[in-house]
């Protein structure tokens, strides 16, 4: 018919030959009085609050409005939805009262910085690595000082979690003697799941950290332990096919000691992280160039 009287289907619409059912304030369908069941018989509102009654009174144990739907639906046959359950059991004041969301920690986003010694800013970052005799992952949780390039601390784990990372925080601050002191340092991660979990960012609260996060797929505003997790892969992980998790631990701690203690870095004249820490305390002694971030 359409093609006869030449009009295009997509504008062609269907007319209404009916007045239109009223619709409620809201605009959504009127609200009905009764409930059918699957063979057609109504059932009163009232009827399925007594129902609804029972079942919250019956042994104690109340469901939620998601599992009386399907109580009804079983044990009455009914043809009812779970937003009619809602409505329903909030007519009848049952429900529970929803639960308060904890309150999140406002997102503070890195900005740029000139570094002009250490325990100024360390940045975090997570480093993954394979037993393959064990066939499963192993975690490598690393702060890095950007000033003097050293690996205050880290975590070795067949799993790295908020707490974890809150963990290995708490002994850099002891290790470099900042614990409880007024002098702290920045932390700046990228946004994983560690770093803005409520144990993390709870405890960084708590020792009074000012904790900044780059932004999504920015990887170079946290360059320093990025260059390190270069490294780790290249001269440590990649070299070795790990038969265990406890080889894999000990051969990681001794390239730890080795990159802290031995290897040298151009940009620190030619020291070791320990070694340039120890001669800027003694002589002032600066990179080679600025550290900006």
């Amino acid at each position: 018919m359409l093609r006869i009287v030449g009009v295009s289907r997509s504008t062609y619409y269907f007319q209404q030959t009916h007045e239109p059912k009223p619709r409620t304030s809201s605009g959504g369908r009127p609200v009905t009085k009764y409930t059918l069941t699957k063979d057609g018989e109504k059932v009163s509102n009232e009827q399925v609050k007594e129902w609804l009654m029972e079942a919250i009174e019956g042994d104690g144990f109340a469901y939620g409005y998601l599992k009386l739907t399907y109580w009804l639906k079983r044990k009455y046959n009914l043809v009812i939805n779970k937003k009619k359950v809602y409505r329903l059991c909030d007519e009848l004041g049952v429900l529970k009262p929803q639960r308060k969301l904890k309150a999140k920690h406002p997102r503070r986003l890195a900005r740029n910085r000139n570094v002009t010694g250490p325990n100024q800013l360390w940045e975090v970052d997570i480093k993954y690595g394979y037993v393959h005799g064990e066939d499963r992952f192993l975690y490598v949780l690393s702060y890095i000082d950007v000033f003097d390039r050293a690996i205050v601390n880290y975590h070795i784990g067949l799993r790295c979690e908020g707490k974890d990372a809150a963990n290995t925080l708490e002994q850099a601050l002891w290790k470099r003697k900042l614990y409880g002191g007024t002098q702290l340092p920045t932390i700046r991660s990228d946004n994983g799941p560690q770093f803005i979990s409520e144990a993390f960012e709870s405890t960084c609260q708590r020792l009074q950290l000012e904790h900044e996060r780059i932004p999504p797929r920015t990887p170079n505003m946290n360059a320093h332990i990025e260059s390190f997790h270069r490294l780790l892969e290249d001269d440590c992980l990649s070299r070795h096919e790990f038969e265990s998790y406890t080889q894999a631990y000990g051969i990681i701690v001794e390239f730890m000691d080795y990159y802290n203690n031995r290897r040298m870095h151009s940009s620190l004249s030619f020291l070791s992280p320990v070694e340039f820490n120890k001669a800027h305390l003694e002589t002032g002694l600066m990179p080679k160039s600025d550290v900006k971030v």
